[in-house]
């Protein structure tokens, strides 16, 4: 391989390729930068092993496909002085926050086989582009993450179906099918204190390579608009499913140092839910450039309901 040159080895048929021969430590060419926007926008996510990058490292490599986003709301053990850094510590925080244990917070959000599968913020006007996601300490065994095509989903389809939704538009809400515990709940209240919902297509118009991509997932989608309940409760359904099928989805086993870059206009993606019923902890660093409101199939935007504007985070 010639100094510089970057190898990208598709790992699944529709979804994911590992890119090979960049120290991404390093300030990327053009070249080599072009290179990687372009397998992204063909694999939807792009895997890079043994990177061990620290947190300077991470945002300049962010930031040269994009800008970084400072959430408003971190975990404590987010870096502080990297505003941009979100750190997840799967067995440390997120339902303990809530007075729950991390398999209650788990079954309360996730109580059906579609409901983790998300892209980032998808409840925001514009939800982030992109994601980076490194790993720091991951379990021996257990902790995979997956991700699922959204374009080969739409593709997937028949044509009078694919007709049909490209007319559609669908309401994200911040948690969307959450159960509640029996009387007080801190997350009830946390919702209720921090909603945030958009009316977004049903199908969306990748503003970079023009495809057009089933904009739907289990996680914060509440109804398809213009339909009612009982009509579009099951559409709703058939629709995650394809979204999600196993042909069009890979699976990515974590290892120290390792990182994911992937599209959050183009694909889904299942956080694990087998972290506790593993030993050991899982340690990931995540950065997420600033995203477009989306445009569907016949020119008009998404239209925010509550708690989100362009940029404000």
């Amino acid at each position: 391989m010639e100094d510089g040159a970057v190898e990208v080895r598709p790992v699944a048929g529709y979804t994911g390729a590992e890119v090979v021969g960049l120290d991404l430590a390093k300030p990327l060419s053009d070249v080599q930068a072009a290179a990687v926007r372009a397998a992204l926008l063909r694999w939807k996510v792009l895997f890079f092993r043994g990177q061990h990058l620290d947190h300077e490292a991470h945002l300049a490599f962010a930031r040269r496909f994009g800008t970084p986003v400072a959430p408003s709301r971190r975990g404590s053990v987010s870096p502080p002085e990297f505003p941009e850094i979100e750190t997840t510590a799967d067995r440390l925080e997120l339902g303990g926050r809530y007075g729950m244990d991390r398999a209650e917070w788990l079954d309360r959000r996730r109580h059906t086989l579609l409901r983790g599968w998300h892209c980032d913020h998808g409840a925001r006007i514009d939800p982030p582009a992109a994601s980076i996601l490194r790993a720091e300490t991951v379990p021996a065994y257990g902790g995979d993450t997956c991700w699922s095509n959204l374009a080969a989903a739409y593709a997937g389809l028949s044509a009078p179906l694919r007709a049909f939704v490209d007319g559609l538009r669908a309401e994200h809400r911040l948690g969307v099918g959450y159960q509640p515990r029996p009387g007080d709940d801190a997350y009830v209240r946390h919702l209720l204190e921090h909603q945030q919902a958009s009316h977004h297509p049903l199908v969306r118009v990748h503003p970079e390579s023009g495809e057009r991509l089933l904009f739907v997932n289990g996680y914060y989608v509440e109804q398809i608009l213009g339909l009612s309940r009982a009509e579009g409760a099951p559409l709703l359904e058939m629709l995650v499913e394809q979204a999600v099928r196993p042909e069009y989805t890979v699976r990515f086993r974590w290892e120290p140092g390792d990182v994911a870059f992937w599209d959050n206009r183009a694909t889904v993606h299942l956080a694990p839910n087998d972290t506790g019923v593993v030993d050991g902890p899982r340690v990931m660093h995540r950065v997420m450039l600033a995203g477009e409101v989306p445009v569907g199939v016949d020119g008009r935007p998404s239209e925010p309901v509550t708690g989100t504007a362009p940029g404000r985070w």
